[in-house]
């Protein structure tokens, strides 16, 4: 969803090109400061599994930041093997995930006016 990730970062400011890393090394990068944001946000009907973000969470929790779902709730790996959230997944510092949460709610919010037949 390129096109949303690329709203939410126009309504952040954010001008550095995103860097895509595959795997669990995307949280390790963010924990040891060299990124500020990740976030995912997968099509709709796709579940997240947990091992893909169980170990990720951890590391970056224990590091200061904070991992939640687009809705500001934290991530439940209690569900079995599947986040039971589609909307997406925010891993960040604890001063930025207030305005991470808001321009994506709001780019959210703008994505299903659109899409509406109204």
């Amino acid at each position: 969803m390129r096109d949303f990730t690329g709203s939410v970062a126009e309504k952040l400011g954010v001008q550095a090109p995103p860097v895509r890393i595959d795997s669990q090394a995307k949280y390790g990068a963010l924990a040891r400061g060299d990124g500020a944001i990740y976030w995912r946000f997968p099509h709709e009907g796709y579940r997240e599994t947990i091992w893909d973000h169980a170990a990720g969470s951890i590391v970056v929790t224990e590091a200061g930041g904070v991992v939640k779902d687009a809705s500001g709730n934290d991530l439940d790996f209690s569900k079995g093997r599947y986040l039971d959230r589609d909307t997406g997944i925010i891993a960040t510092n604890k001063q930025l995930m207030p305005s991470v949460l808001k321009s994506v709610q709001e780019a959210i919010k703008e994505k299903k006016q659109a899409s509406s037949p109204l």
